[in-house]
């Protein structure tokens, strides 16, 4: 099975996730967007109180309170760093315009992997599967396995990510959350910020998928 951890990190609260298999200890990290070095330490401490073998850092999308991370989970593990196709101009050198307009000085490394829809990314044992979630970026994913799906800055508890950013797509958004809507309501979401949730819950009192 897979455990799920979480770590609230950054000036924007954003919620990190350390996902790994039970029998091999193998783990993903998601979206490590800490600023400071106490946080990224009780990220680190875990990992290894654990005993887990970080094999891959996926970010659900582009923006630095997401990826100001990167950096030091690369430099500390040596793992790729993995993201959608669309949103992979806002890591690495190009994406100085994207932290510079959300008030971050720094970048992540270039990505290394680029995921797209119905990808696998196996954790062990186990898996997860890439759905893309256009709408909060052009490049948004979640991440579905048999019980949860993280669904980054789509889909919080009770709202839905903006889409008044540069490269938001109010259009594509409700087409995202149409496709999410089709998940079985035992789904555990964990949402790129605030409270984890269910989609049962989402389904009967979240404004923004009662009125599609």
């Amino acid at each position: 099975m897979l455990k799920t951890q979480f770590f609230e990190v950054g000036r924007l609260a954003t919620n990190c996730y350390i996902i790994h298999c039970t029998e091999t200890k193998e783990a993903i990290i998601i979206d490590p967007g800490f600023d400071t070095p106490r946080e990224a330490e009780a990220i680190f401490t875990y990992i290894n109180w654990q005993g887990l073998k970080p094999r891959l850092l996926i970010n659900t999308h582009g923006h630095p309170d997401h990826t100001n991370g990167n950096v030091t989970i690369k430099q500390t593990y040596n793992i790729p760093i993995a993201i959608h196709s669309a949103d992979a101009h806002m890591l690495g050198t190009t994406g100085k315009p994207t932290a510079y307009y959300f008030g971050y000085s720094t970048t992540s490394p270039p990505a290394d992997k680029l995921i797209k829809e119905n990808d696998i990314i196996q954790i062990g044992k186990q898996n997860l599967k890439v759905i893309h979630t256009p709408g909060h970026t052009n490049g948004g994913i979640a991440l579905k396995g048999k019980m949860q799906a993280y669904t980054g800055d789509t889909l919080f508890a009770g709202s839905i990510g903006r889409t008044d950013f540069p490269e938001s797509n109010p259009h594509l958004m409700q087409q995202t959350l149409k496709k999410l809507q089709t998940l079985p309501d035992s789904i555990l979401i964990y949402p790129g910020h605030g409270p984890p949730t269910t989609m049962r819950q989402e389904k009967q009192t979240n404004p923004f998928l009662t009125t599609l």
